[in-house]
């Protein structure tokens, strides 16, 4: 199946795009929100992610995805105009290897693609079988001829050929980041609005030199970004690889004021109440540390009580969301200490009812 031109077009992004902006500003506006900076995708090839079943036919075998409305029923995939053009070449050309080699394609269930706008990529091939040595043979051959890092995963099995990550290089405001991004872990999959949001977010941030928290910092993307705009940064995350790759991402971009702890939002709010000590902050003087300015970005279902509790105690929030209707609650709560200064959509997941929301709030 190759999806229409007229499907994925500018005209119908921008459709959709100005519904969802319609729907969303309806429900800020009991909060005194500004109309929104409106950030557009592009229309095709915009997905630095993909993952794809693949589906075998006999002496065939393809690329598949399901309509939730069938969702027996294949529906094979011979291009995909949302991933990225690195992606679609590897698909044609995977699959032609795949189908040559019997030690790659016999019980291949699963395909994952990861890539970047600097041209890297990473493949996973998931099995229904262990992986022996003529796989591994037949694998390093093909990651050789994709040029791409290549994993394979089977039950118990993890082989990693290469790299078991991607580097992106990412143009935000005249400099470039350098982010590590490994298999498994959360990365934007829209790489040129994840770029705008980061600008988004350094001009959202304000001129004032304090202190940052940020929650839910992953590998880095935002604090690496911001970094430069603060006097001293504490990120938190309790994902053990995120935090390894968010190390390697701040000294690869040559940040020196920025410590991540392995926290939780719960135990970084009886950190700075001074609760109770924790050893993951023993080389941090968090004493000497004056954070003015929050970072949340949590996962769709918004801030949990106490944290929300915790950030309202800021003079400056940023609030990045995947989820405006948690998002909403949680503005809602907070519109006791706080006004919303400015109001950003993203439209991180075109042709989709999915918004990204920016929100800068400030002390009343």
């Amino acid at each position: 199946m190759r999806y229409g031109e007229q499907e994925y077009s500018t005209q119908n992004a921008a459709a959709l795009l100005a519904e969802k902006v319609r729907l969303v500003r309806a429900d800020m506006q009991e909060l005194g929100a500004p109309a929104p900076e409106v950030y557009t995708s592009p229309a095709r090839h915009y997905r630095q992610r993909a993952e794809f079943r693949f589906w075998h036919a006999g002496d065939d075998a393809f690329f598949a995805m399901f309509d939730p409305a069938n969702p027996r029923e294949p529906v094979r995939i011979d291009a995909f105009p949302p991933a990225s053009l690195r992606i679609n070449e590897l698909m044609q050309r995977l699959r032609a290897a795949v189908l040559r080699v019997p030690a790659l394609k016999r019980k291949l269930f699963q395909v994952e693609f990861l890539s970047t706008l600097s041209n890297d990529a990473l493949v996973v091939l998931v099995y229904h079988r262990p992986l022996d040595s003529a796989w591994e043979e037949a694998a390093r051959e093909l990651a050789a001829t994709l040029d791409a890092q290549l994993i394979g995963r089977s039950r118990g099995q993890r082989i990693v050929l290469g790299e078991a990550h991607v580097t992106e290089r990412l143009q935000v405001d005249g400099r470039e980041l350098v982010l590590r991004q490994p298999e498994g872990c959360f990365t934007q999959p829209n790489a040129e609005v994840n770029r705008a949001m980061l600008s988004w977010a350094r001009a959202a941030a304000g001129p004032e030199r304090d202190g940052l928290l940020e929650l839910y910092c992953g590998i880095g993307n935002f604090t690496v970004a911001l970094a430069d705009r603060f006097d001293s940064v504490l990120a938190t995350e309790v994902n053990k690889v995120a935090i390894a790759a968010a190390e390697h991402n701040l000294a690869a971009n040559g940040i020196g004021n920025t410590f991540i702890a392995r926290l939780s939002s719960e135990e970084a709010s009886a950190a700075l109440a001074r609760e109770r000590p924790f050893r993951r902050l023993r080389d941090f003087d968090l004493d000497a540390f004056r954070p003015g300015t929050v970072l949340v970005d949590p996962p769709r279902a918004g801030l949990d009580p106490r944290t929300r509790a915790q950030v309202a105690g800021f003079e400056r929030i940023l609030y990045i969301s995947c989820n405006p209707q948690t998002l909403q609650r949680d503005l809602l709560a907070l519109a006791a200490t706080h006004c919303i200064e400015r109001f950003a959509l993203f439209d991180q997941f075109p042709y989709t009812h999915h918004l990204e929301c920016g929100v800068c709030l400030s002390r009343r």
